[in-house]
């Protein structure tokens, strides 16, 4: 297995090429990473196996005969991309600070088809959810914002203020505090309105039962079922006056938005918030990203480019 690297800085593109320099060592990385006690065949979870000569390494079980490559079952499976092409891509969307296109990807990684650097870009950022990731704890900051938008399906007609949702997408934020205030993990998600229903549905997701939650006084928030809910409303005073961090975090997700993508995408947008998510909360912590990043990975189901058109994935 290559050699690990410590986490007090950035890995530089020089560390990679020496870490990584070709599909081989990609593969290693990817069998300790998969199996590290051993293969293990995932038909029946038996691990007497005999290598084959494929291009990828890949087992035969002695067990059942199932024919396993280290890339099957997960992100990789069947892509036809060299492994090395998939790491290059994995170290620059975990490490570039502020994220980057398709297009960029495309011509940085001299991908041919704008749709498979779209799709390699797609089942990294649906890596960057922990499906185990623990909920915010101890004190939460939780706010709504807005993002302009207009799609060929948003309804015809004059905008309307307020909570209405022509031309906008809504998205919901909260950031656990510790206990001197400072600002720890994150979590964003796109809403369909500010309802009690969705508002409490989104606290009971992401934060702790017992955690204490602030927020201002809108009445969507009002008797969270499983949360102390503190409301800070003080005349004369602004939402990011009382509500630092959330506010902070909102101004942040929506100059990276339209700086990097020039604006979320209506269809994808939870990918993109899931991208910031991941950033932020791993912004002290850039170079154990890449490693985070194909860990999760590993361990998500095969999708396609039509699962992602279509919302399946």
């Amino acid at each position: 297995m290559p050699a690990r690297w410590s986490s007090d800085r950035p890995m530089s593109r020089q560390e990679f090429e020496a870490l990584f320099p070709d599909d081989a060592a990609c593969a290693e990385y990817l069998i300790n990473k998969r199996w590290p006690e051993g293969f293990s065949c995932p038909a029946c979870g038996g691990q007497k196996a005999w290598a084959l000569d494929r291009e990828r390494p890949t087992w035969e079980c002695a067990g059942c005969r199932r024919q396993t490559s280290v890339t099957a079952g997960t992100i990789m499976h069947r892509s036809h991309l060299p492994l090395k092409t998939w790491f290059l891509a994995a170290h620059i969307v975990a490490t570039h600070s502020n994220g980057i296109s398709a297009l960029q990807l495309q011509g940085q990684l001299g991908i041919g088809s704008y749709k498979t650097a779209w799709l390699l870009l797609q089942k990294l950022r649906r890596a960057m959810v922990d499906p185990g990731r623990s909920p915010l704890q101890t004190l939460v900051e939780i706010d709504e914002t807005e993002m302009p938008f207009r799609s060929k399906q948003d309804p015809v007609g004059k905008k309307k203020g307020g909570r209405s949702p022509v031309g906008k997408i809504f998205i919901v934020g909260a950031v656990e505090l510790s206990e001197d205030g400072q600002p720890r993990r994150i979590r964003l998600a796109q809403i369909p309105d500010g309802s009690s229903k969705t508002l409490h549905g989104f606290i009971g997701n992401v934060v702790t039962a017992g955690a204490r939650v602030i927020t201002d006084g809108w009445l969507g928030y009002e008797n969270p079922p499983a949360n102390p809910h503190e409301v800070r409303v003080v005349e004369g005073h602004k939402a990011h006056e009382l509500l630092k961090w959330i506010h902070r975090v909102f101004s942040n997700l929506k100059r990276w938005a339209k700086g990097v993508y020039h604006g979320l995408r209506k269809a994808h947008a939870q990918r993109y918030l899931d991208e910031f998510v991941f950033r932020w909360n791993r912004r002290r912590h850039t170079r154990v990203a890449f490693d985070r990043l194909l860990g999760l990975g590993m361990g998500l189901k095969p999708a396609t480019y039509r699962d992602f058109v279509d919302q399946r994935a």
